[in-house]
């Protein structure tokens, strides 16, 4: 399934009716800001949490960010990963991914290190078992076939298991009640 240029580098835009889940900005996000672990964080204790200790960013990158800010930056990071450009002259698309996996060895356990983070987010999220060990089967399978020379890499080009991860996160999420 190709996917336009403007997809990739701009977030997709809102169509009628629909809110946009690509942005970061605090005027679109909604339901509870949870930490780190998935824990939500109740809005009296956003500020008194940092009284005293505040530091001005000009940006939300380290505030506390809601299910679809956090699913957003995932999402980015997926298309970074694995289809942030498009190989010249072709309609093939590939990301850091397959450029680190290049790099023998090394190249893949950094990627895969990258992928397990991105389940590893998916579960401080509230993905349940069943989602993540999807997750962790296509990061297994990426691994494994992508320690395979030129073809492994080839495959990792194809495959593109953080997008479909991304896919799995968020199918699950769109299936949860909103609160």
């Amino acid at each position: 399934m190709a996917m336009p240029d403007d997809d990739i580098i701009a977030p997709r835009k809102a169509r009628s009716g629909q809110t946009s889940h690509a942005g970061f900005g605090g005027a679109e996000a909604r339901g509870p800001v949870i930490d780190q672990e998935g824990r939500e964080i109740p809005a009296e204790n956003l500020n008194q949490q940092f009284q005293g200790f505040h530091f001005e960013f000009g940006g939300t990158a380290y505030a506390p960010l809601t299910r679809e800010q956090r699913l957003a930056r995932l999402e980015a990071l997926a298309k970074l990963l694995d289809v942030a450009f498009i190989l010249p002259g072709t309609n093939i698309r590939y990301g850091i991914d397959g450029l680190i996996g290049l790099i023998p060895v090394i190249g893949d356990i950094i990627t895969t290190a990258i992928s397990l983070w991105l389940v590893r987010e998916a579960r401080a999220l509230g993905a349940p078992w069943h989602v993540t060990a999807r997750m962790l089967a296509n990061v297994a399978v990426d691994g494994v076939v992508g320690i395979v020379p030129l073809a492994g890499d080839a495959f990792d080009v194809m495959f593109r298991a953080n997008v479909r991860n991304v896919r799995l996160l968020r199918r699950w999420m769109e299936k949860q009640p909103r609160i």
